[in-house]
């Protein structure tokens, strides 16, 4: 069984990649390599898709035959795993769920003990496991499943905690597209504990409908329930709540850039491990200046939260994030955390007594334009003719900067053209786009 880790954990369609016999075979291997490493409790958590109730099961069944023991949290948003894997001490943690996809598709992702999404060796070890036989352990050694029910209160009550004292929400009408997924009871909980006025929607799951037409993938939607209810921020999670698009009361949508530049910026301490922000590859030239003009260094990781963490670890530093919206506060989490960064931001704001755009104010983005294109193969990226119009490309003085890379979550290819006129920037994606098609 050939199963590898991509950006994010392991994620396929759940008709032949993400299959039962996959999950069980994914389960028994992640168990052994725990073992070894010296835990052997798991933590299994999920989101709202109608295949995690059989992948469970099945994931369930692999750590137990490796002699694991397995605390069942039910839909828990990935951020709420991550941290009670650190809170619980001596448990790794497991989440079922792709993320920004739609249904068709599931995945698993896995934290250490530290709340920290495992390294590329520890996944090299697993993966080794998975291609070997199904071996149980003696029926005497054999795990044990128990349900732990105070995940969703214990995670709420954590979210609270990080807003200061003498921050109160109570004047705030929020709306809160939870994208039908793991956020749809905890997030909006939240915000009402807090004090805020809360709209919900997207918080009505049917195992069908996560991200569907709603979520931070298409932020529109909340931005038309912002002016329709005259609310002052939208906030669009993902389905899994790792990610978060804020939009603000002129129904201005605000990326992952535009949260960690108000992060940024609100900070008055920029020494230390506040010296400097990570970014990554996609990360907007704009961002970069506008961070640098703060008085921050600025570094770029490979695309995907877990290269972010690994760096803002390796250089110490405390704030990073991606365009997407995985926004990474250091000092109060250690992965992406969509509502821990909306709670930050909208403190950051409060405190600060301004309004987004007022901040937003003091840097420019450079016109960017994306584009991901379905491709069955995704070695088309090291096709000769593409890597020689790249090369063109680059050499244009007109063009600030390109990358075209392989998805390590779907079956595309991404394309970002970043230039100072957009009908640069568009032209040159729309080339790139006709012959990578040409190809597949």
């Amino acid at each position: 069984m050939d199963l590898k880790f991509g950006t994010d954990g392991i994620r396929g369609p759940v008709e032949n990649v993400i299959t039962p016999e996959a999950c069980l075979k994914i389960g028994h291997a992640t168990g052994i390599v725990m073992k070894e490493l010296g835990w052997n409790t798991v933590l299994i958590g999920k989101d709202t898709r109608i295949s995690g109730y059989m992948l469970e099961s099945a994931l369930q069944a692999g750590f137990i035959a490796a002699g694991v023991n397995v605390s069942l949290l039910g839909p828990l948003p990935t951020p709420g795993v991550a941290y009670l894997s650190k809170t619980l001490r001596n448990r790794f943690g497991v989440v079922i769920s792709a993320s920004h996809n739609d249904f068709l598709d599931n995945g698993i992702k896995i934290f250490n003990e530290d709340g920290e999404k495992i390294s590329r060796d520890i996944e090299k070890r697993i993966e080794k496991y998975i291609s070997s036989d199904l071996m149980p352990v003696e029926t005497s050694k054999i795990g044990k499943a128990y349900r732990f029910d105070e995940s969703g209160p214990r995670y709420i009550e954590f979210c609270k905690s990080t807003v200061p004292s003498n921050i109160s929400f109570s004047s705030l009408r929020i709306v809160i597209d939870c994208a039908n997924g793991a956020c749809y009871k905890v997030s909006p909980e939240i915000f009402e504990e807090l004090g805020a006025e809360v709209i919900t929607i997207g918080n009505d799951p049917d195992g069908y409908n996560i991200n569907e037409g709603c979520g931070s993938t298409h932020p529109e939607v909340v931005k038309e329930a912002v002016i329709k209810h005259r609310a002052d921020y939208g906030i669009s999670l993902d389905g899994d709540g790792d990610r978060v698009i804020l939009v603000d009361e002129k129904g201005n949508i605000l990326d992952g850039d535009d949260l960690l530049f108000i992060l940024a910026f609100s900070n008055p301490n920029r020494t230390g491990q506040w010296s400097g922000v990570v970014g990554t590859l996609m990360s907007n030239y704009g961002l970069e200046d506008g961070i640098k003009k703060l008085g921050y260094k600025f570094k770029r990781a490979d695309v995907g939260d877990k290269y972010v963490s690994k760096m803002l670890t390796e250089k110490g530093w405390m704030l990073g994030g991606e365009t997407s919206g995985h926004i990474i506060c250091k000092d109060l989490v250690s992965t992406g955390d969509g509502t821990i960064a909306a709670l930050k931001v909208i403190s950051s704001l409060l405190l600060l007594e301004k309004k987004p755009d007022e901040v937003l104010s003091n840097y420019t983005k450079i016109p960017q334009v994306n584009i991901a294109v379905k491709v069955i193969n995704k070695d088309i990226v090291n096709d000769k003719d593409l890597k020689l119009f790249l090369k063109e490309v680059e050499s244009d003085m007109t063009v600030k900067r390109i990358l075209v890379r392989p998805s390590g979550t779907e079956s595309k290819i991404r394309i970002m053209v970043e230039a100072p006129e957009k009908k640069v920037a568009e032209k040159y994606a729309k080339d790139i786009e006709k012959i990578i098609r040409s190809k597949s």
